[in-house]
């Protein structure tokens, strides 16, 4: 259980050292920072705070709210190439997801990706970033996570152009070490995008966030469709989101209908 909260105290530092050291840049317009937002390795600090609810697990019908908590953190390595750390940390409660099971609240798995990305686009305006991901057992309660350490190759491929930004993001992960009694991992997920940004910073996206998963042979196959605004609030840009989601495949004890997201982004233009 140490390690469980030692884990979690660092995307938690992260956002604090945000927080304290945010100045917002007046010099891109909220348009730019909302198109910023549509490409997941931009040069640009974010902390997500995304809010999610499916319904519709298991014979119980079993529900679940998670929030993820995703700061994406560009550094600079050099004149030619950033990096761009991502993570993805849920806060999760669940009733009855494994059959009558109860309802559990904490923490989930952590997924860390790092995007090693030219800072130029390439040849055609083609975006891309590629490098390695990291799963780590964070979770607070058996039934909201593997326990399971993983590791895999990660990459993102993206071209903006107008108004629309097109793309897709993609990872596998193996599990190498965690509990022998748990079931392995290896999964792969995949997720296409497009986007389009109104000159008043309003973005309409859809997307699918796909998973399958090759130890179980299944699939998970989520339809998301949201709205965002930009706005400022004393100077500090922020993106509203709303949406909703068909589950257009998923196991036999996953979610199945529709769910619902709803998001605040805090952003920290250079």
């Amino acid at each position: 259980m140490d390690m469980v909260w030692n884990w979690h105290s660092v995307p938690v530092a992260a956002v604090t050292l945000l927080l304290m050291n945010s100045g917002a840049s007046a010099q891109e317009s909220s348009a730019d920072l909302a198109k910023k937002l549509s490409n997941p390795i931009a040069s640009l600090i974010s902390v997500p705070f995304q809010a999610n609810y499916d319904s519709g697990y298991g014979p119980n019908d079993g529900e679940k709210y998670y929030v993820n908590v995703q700061p994406v953190i560009p550094f600079t390595l050099n004149e030619n190439w950033n990096v761009i750390s991502r993570t993805i940390l849920p806060i999760a409660w669940q009733d009855d997801i494994a059959g009558p099971s109860g309802d559990q609240f904490g923490l989930g798995d952590t997924v860390q990706s790092f995007f090693f990305s030219p800072k130029q686009p390439g040849a055609g305006g083609i975006i891309w970033g590629a490098g390695p991901v990291f799963l780590l057992p964070t979770a607070t309660d058996d039934l909201l996570g593997g326990e399971k350490w993983g590791a895999g190759p990660t990459a993102v491929v993206l071209k903006q152009e107008g108004p629309w930004t097109v793309g897709a993001l993609t990872n596998h992960i193996w599990s190498f070490a965690g509990d022998e009694d748990r079931n392995d991992v290896s999964s792969t997920f995949l997720q296409p995008f497009v986007s389009y940004t109104t000159k008043d910073a309003w973005t309409f996206t859809l997307n699918t966030e796909s998973t399958y998963d090759w130890v179980g042979e299944e699939w998970s196959v989520p339809l998301n469709f949201t709205v965002s605004k930009l706005v400022k609030i004393d100077k500090q840009p922020i993106s509203l989101t709303a949406g909703v989601r068909y589950w257009a495949e998923s196991p036999d004890n996953g979610p199945d209908g529709f769910g619902a997201r709803l998001a605040v982004t805090f952003l920290f233009p250079k």
